[in-house]
Formats: structure tokens, C-alpha cells, sequence
């Protein structure tokens, strides 16, 4: 088979592109900077900011891994918007163009917002107008790819962490501005399940244009999270005050589990601890 990735020099894209290497799959990645090639690969010099450049990049591919996106870190909304949304349904058009077979788009479990009154679940509202600019553009292109591309797969990933990635001594000092509580859970998922993730959804059939949430089994609170660090002092109020929604930041992965028969190879954050797979 072969696959297209975007944003393979990434957190995850640099992460999962070995793994598609290692079993067998001819991979291309699309890259602003041939400088930046991965090993083993075939490097398609592109942007997803330039659409003249995408046909060559998803000829003869069999599948899409769309990873390449603009980050909630990032202050320029403009620029989140354009690539996250823009920029994908441009690479969505040029596969459909070419023939590609299936596309696979990760999303965010920021798509999400407080009050359900349960875990979130891919049927839950999301907000196409939502403030955040993050969240608003890959709402917004999750809902046109569904429109647009006949075997189109979305996965909301939680919190991507593990195999030496420091997103989570990252987030420290936007949980002291962003004055979360203490008790907040965050639903994570370790780069190793992203991958089984991707590959479910790349291999199985009858999954086209379905929305899938990936996480592991236990949700950790913003405390426990910050205290294995050592900054949980120097993150959180003395006095935080109630939690308003308890559920906020939780994950409903059921159908994934249910539809595909898929279970967490690092159920949670511990596990990876213990395992030294952080």
C-alpha cells in the first residue's frame, strides 16, 4: 500500500511514520523542506499552502494520513484557520482528484466544550463558530471532508504523549495561564495507540465516514498530571474553588472499541510511567 503523510516531522507524524515503514508500506511524505526527509521515505516537496503542488504529492497513493496541522499554541488564528481547514480540504480535492481510496484526517478532542453531562461523544454538538480558533477550524474541516470525500475517517485524539515526546512539560505553563482546576481530568492517548488507531481505520473496511474518539482507559486530573513533573505547585491556586462540569476533558471511545475491536496497548498515563514508554 502506499500512503501519503502529512506533518511527518511531527510529534506524531515523526513517531508514526517508522511504524508504517517498519511494516511494509511505502510511505511519501509531503515536506516545505526536502532537507527534512525521514529515512525510507519518499520525499514530495509541497504545501498545503500552495494547491499547484499537492497533485504530485497524492499521485498513485492508495491513502491519505492527513496529520499536518496548526496548533492551540499558536497565537496566529488566520494561520491556524488556513492550514487546518484551507489547507485540508485543498489536499482532500487534490486525493480526490487522483483517485485516492480512502483519507484519513486527525482531528482534536478540543472540539469538544463543557456541559454534556457525560463523557464527550462523536455525536455530541461541536460549534463550527466556537471562539477557539483551533477547535473552529478543524470543526469546520471534519464537516466539509464528510462532504466532500466518499471514504473520508476522522480521529478525535485526546492528549498525544509517550515515546520521549515533551508535550506534556510543554503544557505546563499554559495550565498556569489558563488557570485550569486541579481537579480538571484529561483524557490522553499514548503515540502507540494513535498509531493502532491510524491503522485500524487505514485497513478496515465499512468505516467510511465515520468520527471516531481514541483515548486511553483512565482519564488523569491537570494535579496528577503536573505533579509527576514536579510543577504542581507552582501550577495551581492554593484555593481553587469548585469544578464546575466533572466531565469536561473525558472521552467517550466506545465506538471505536466497539466498531473495531480496538483496546489500548498503554491504557494510561501510569502504565507508560511503569513501562517507561513516557
Amino acid at each position: 500500500m502506499k500512503i501519503l503523510v502529512t506533518g511527518a516531522t511531527g510529534k506524531v507524524g515523526s513517531r508514526l511514520v517508522p511504524r508504517l515503514l517498519a511494516k511494509g508500506y511505502e510511505v511519501s511524505i509531503l515536506v516545505r523542506d526536502a532537507a527534512k526527509a525521514l529515512p525510507g521515505t519518499r520525499v514530495v516537496v509541497g504545501d498545503l499552502f500552495e494547491p499547484e503542488t499537492l497533485p504530485s504529492a497524492v499521485a498513485g497513493m492508495d491513502a491519505v494520513i492527513h496529520l499536518a496541522a496548526l496548533f492551540r499554541t499558536f497565537t496566529d488564528n488566520e494561520g491556524i484557520i488556513r492550514t487546518n481547514h484551507s489547507g485540508t480540504i485543498a489536499l482532500a480535492q487534490a486525493a480526490l482528484a487522483a483517485g485516492v481510496k480512502r483519507f484519513l484526517f486527525t482531528s482534536t478532542s478540543n472540539v469538544y466544550h463543557a456541559g454534556y453531562g457525560h463523557q464527550a461523544k462523536e455525536t455530541d454538538h461541536v460549534d463550527i463558530k466556537d471562539p477557539r480558533a483551533y477547535a473552529a477550524s478543524k470543526i469546520a474541516a471534519e464537516q466539509e471532508l464528510l462532504r466532500l470525500h466518499p471514504d473520508v475517517r476522522i480521529l478525535r485524539l485526546g492528549f498525544v504523549y509517550g515515546d520521549r515526546d515533551p508535550h506534556i512539560e510543554e503544557i505546563m505553563p499554559g495550565l498556569k495561564q489558563w488557570k485550569r482546576h486541579p481537579g480538571y481530568r484529561m483524557h490522553m492517548v499514548h503515540h502507540l495507540d494513535v498509531a493502532q488507531g491510524l491503522l485500524i481505520l487505514l485497513l478496515q473496511e465499512g468505516l467510511n465516514g465515520e468520527i471516531f474518539n481514541i483515548a486511553d482507559d483512565a482519564p488523569i486530573s491537570l494535579y496528577e498530571l503536573a505533579d509527576s513533573v514536579g510543577k504542581a505547585a507552582e501550577t495551581f491556586e492554593a484555593e481553587p474553588g469548585l469544578l464546575n462540569d466533572p466531565f469536561e476533558g473525558v472521552l467517550d471511545s466506545s465506538k471505536l472499541r466497539r466498531l473495531t475491536g480496538f483496546r489500548p496497548l498503554v491504557p494510561s498515563y501510569y502504565v507508560a510511567r511503569d513501562m517507561d514508554l513516557l
